[in-house]
């Protein structure tokens, strides 16, 4: 049976290095959440304390109304898939998953109809007598999988389980993985720095900077309304322009900066007068217009300096008023753009998000 993970005010210090910093946070019963961090941001740290590998320094880790601080590994029934797989080279695939039913002293016709059945949940049926080292990596990992499901955990822990996988297959697992969570509703914690993992299978995730959560929130929330400039450059792609506050009013602003004066709707946190600002645009949100022509309320005039085509859309590495910036022009057809051209942008007010500088 599924249960919620609660962390209160949880710290790990590694000597004078904090890597998990005061964290509280609550993951309900059988919901698919994420962790996303850069490499040594404490995620992993954060992890393998849900796991029992660490014990919190200070704070406090519940399983429902449980207190786990001090329950070992084995006792938490928690299932966990490794970023190297750590499967048993000499043992067979059967072997493998059998490992903690036969930890768990079931029966072995138990352990084989269950076995049978991780095997199909994984679409592996027929490899139950072939030796892991003669699998793909895609294969191995489906394994891995199946050895963490197949004790029935209550908290299943995936530790950047796909990231050894090439791009295809990476989308394969993907939907693989979320359609075995949506039928066995398990309560799953995903550790990763890749955000197309976290955008396309959570329920909601942490965003995660030198051990302290910086933002916790739906995958449309955490893009669309970043915190600040952090999460905003580590969730997707943004542009950023510098400017000041001129005048704020009921979730609106005019800020000046050096490509001219931007107008922005997307105001949801404090601003004053003369306060210094990031406008995070998405390259998406920069609107190749025609001939001035477009129902945008900012504008702007930039250079292309570089064309990447990839089929259906273009992106443009553009430059105006000395700062970088990168659009996405959908379906480009006859009015594709080369390096050289001068375009017109244009934004809505909706889609200039000001953050804190």
């Amino acid at each position: 049976m599924s249960v919620a993970v609660e962390l209160t005010h949880v710290t790990k210090a590694f000597g004078t290095t904090l890597a998990v910093n005061d964290v509280s946070l609550k993951i309900e019963r059988g919901e698919f959440f994420f962790l996303l961090g850069p490499s040594g941001c404490g995620k992993s740290t954060f992890l393998r304390i849900v796991a029992g590998f660490y014990k919190p320094d200070t704070g406090e880790l519940r399983f429902d109304d449980t207190v786990m601080n001090n329950i070992p590994p084995h006792q938490r029934n928690t299932g966990m898939v490794f970023q190297n797989y750590a499967l048993w080279p000499h043992m067979s695939v059967a072997e493998n998953i059998e490992y903690g039913l036969t930890l768990r002293k079931l029966e072995k016709p138990e352990r084989q109809e269950k076995i049978t059945r991780a095997l199909q949940m994984v679409q592996m049926e027929g490899y139950h007598d072939r030796a892991v080292n003669t699998l793909s990596g895609g294969q191995q990992q489906r394994i891995a999988l199946a050895r963490a499901l197949v004790i029935e955990p209550s908290v299943l822990l995936l530790d950047e389980p796909i990231s050894n996988l090439d791009a295809a297959l990476r989308q394969q697992m993907r939907d693989e993985i979320k359609q075995i969570h949506d039928r066995t509703n398990i309560t799953t914690f995903y550790v990763t720095h890749d955000q197309v993992d976290a955008l396309s299978m959570a329920h909601r995730m942490a965003i995660m900077q030198d051990g302290v959560i910086v933002q916790v929130g739906t995958p449309r929330e955490v893009y669309q309304f970043p915190k600040n400039a952090f999460v905003a450059s580590f969730i997707g792609e943004t542009n950023f322009i510098s400017g000041k506050v001129q005048h704020t009013s009921n979730g609106t602003a005019t800020i000046e900066t050096s490509v001219g004066t931007l107008h922005s709707k997307a105001v949801y946190r404090e601003l004053t007068q003369g306060a210094s600002v990031q406008c995070s645009i998405r390259p998406e949100a920069l609107i190749v217009e025609s001939n001035g022509r477009g129902a945008a309320e900012n504008r702007i005039n930039a250079t292309v300096t570089a064309v990447n085509y990839l089929g259906r859309v273009e992106e443009y590495q553009l430059v105006a008023a000395d700062i970088p910036l990168k659009a996405v022009h959908y379906n480009p057809g006859t009015e594709a753009k080369k390096p050289g051209d001068t375009i017109q942008l244009g934004i809505s007010a909706d889609a200039v998000i000001p953050l804190p500088d």
